[in-house]
């Protein structure tokens, strides 16, 4: 669904700013669209602070998830739109989520756009643009994140089709990338100073099935551990149903691993479960719960829940209380259901929790494991905890454990009683504790 976008000037003159909305398996396709862009002689900025000094050419590579992200990225075409209006930008291009979803009534209803792109036809764009030249097997990056950590995006897609997710039906079905072409990938970071991955893919459990004929994510996660310089792996988005629990001895025994992993529950009730098509039942996820901390000791497990799914009445949100306060979630999020057209709740299920029940269940659940996280940093009190820098500011360094994932958890703020360099690692003794902070200074 690409309009024409053809520019007469030549790549060396033009400016391009990108936005990059939603997830980090879309900031790695943008951080692959500024390299292409700078391959071509194109000056390219991400996420610009300064709106007023935008550049002429805009690509929002937007989210379609939920009805925020949605929101979230009209509400930005509509700005840059108001900047065209006024002159101050030529040409808006849009891609991702969001123009793959409703490619066929976007178009109509924003004109202002020059061009549409999908989740995957983007690599279509500076050939359209400047007559450039793209590739689509390219995965070489100009890295938006600190330059020692990276995203690394193992599969596209997914093949679960749970009632309340739209992603399938954007992203379509699993495709893994082939191991050899990861490691590939891994080492040219690696040669460009990244020591830290933070792996992704919708399900990481489903890694390697459609091209190997078996679960593989161990085998992939000890062969980009074998590169050298790489120091941290963090694993992220892990599905409960079929896990690959042969996963769990090379968390435990490579040093190289993170004892990490974010694994999305959404509930506990087996009557909301089964509603959200999980194929997993209360019990299951508590013993899959179990057996990763037996197998990992000292694991440091994010979840995320969902309140309000239809079916979940005052039983089976207690269900969810008493779960979050028996598990104990070193790192958990939630968020309050929202129907998506074409999903099969959307189709089959009747949304009829009111938006107030559901805020305040929300606000419960939070609540609870805002005491749960603060005591769990209690805990880290006194100790020694190896820490990578990622910047500076006035008052500390920031910094991060194994157990911290960029954006998402806890900082180490540390004392600035001894100068740090960024990308760096050093041991640090936790001073205080706050329920998402800790204070800490460098071990001499």
């Amino acid at each position: 669904m690409n309009c024409s976008c053809h520019n007469n000037a030549t790549g060396s003159n033009l400016k391009v700013d990108i936005i990059t909305l939603g997830c980090s398996k879309n900031l790695v396709d943008s951080e692959r669209l500024m390299h292409q862009f700078a391959e071509n002689g194109i000056s390219v900025r991400h996420n610009p602070e300064d709106a007023e000094n935008v550049s002429p050419i805009v690509v929002i590579n937007t989210c379609g998830f939920i009805g925020d992200a949605k929101e979230e990225s009209i509400n930005t075409i509509l700005e840059y739109a108001a900047l065209k209006s006024k002159g101050i930008v030529d040409k808006i291009i849009v891609m991702g989520c969001l123009s793959e979803r409703y490619r066929d009534v976007l178009p109509s209803e924003l004109p202002e756009v020059n061009a549409w792109y999908g989740k995957f036809d983007w690599v279509n764009l500076i050939s359209d643009l400047i007559a450039g030249n793209t590739s689509s097997n390219d995965f070489q990056r100009i890295l938006s994140t600190p330059p020692h950590s990276a995203y690394l995006k193992i599969a596209e897609g997914c093949n679960r089709f749970c009632a309340f997710c739209a992603i399938p039906l954007i992203t379509g079905r699993y495709k893994s990338r082939a191991i050899e072409d990861i490691v590939t990938e891994v080492e040219a970071l690696a040669s460009n100073g990244v020591t830290e991955l933070n792996v992704i893919a919708q399900d990481l459990s489903s890694y390697g099935i459609d091209i190997y004929g078996k679960k593989a994510l161990a085998d992939l996660i000890s062969a980009i551990s074998n590169v050298e310089k790489i120091k941290w792996i963090r694993l992220h988005y892990a599905y409960p149903a079929d896990f690959p629990f042969d996963i769990l001895p090379v968390m435990r025994n490579n040093p190289k691993v993170c004892k990490y992993l974010d694994i999305a529950l959404q509930h506990i009730s087996d009557n909301v479960l089964n509603n959200m098509r999980r194929h997993i039942s209360a019990d299951e996820t508590k013993s899959l719960i179990t057996r990763i901390r037996k197998e990992v000791p000292g694991i440091h497990l994010r979840t995320t829940l969902m309140v309000g799914f239809p079916g979940e009445g005052d039983h089976e949100f207690h269900e969810l209380e008493d779960f979050v306060k028996e598990m104990r979630f070193e790192r958990m999020g939630a968020f309050a259901y929202c129907e998506e057209e074409d999903t099969f709740a959307a189709r089959n299920l009747h949304d009829d929790i009111l938006p107030e029940v559901k805020q305040l269940r929300l606000d419960k659940i939070m609540a609870i494991q805002e005491d749960i996280s603060l005591d769990i940093q209690r805990e880290k009190l006194g100790k020694i905890f190896e820490v990578v820098i990622d910047r500076e500011d006035d008052d500390y360094y920031i910094g991060r454990t194994q157990f911290d994932s960029p954006e998402v958890d806890p900082e180490v703020l540390i004392n600035k009683n001894v100068k740090l360099t960024p990308g760096q690692y050093y041991n640090v003794k936790i001073l205080e504790a706050l329920p998402f902070e800790l204070i800490a200074e460098v071990c001499q």
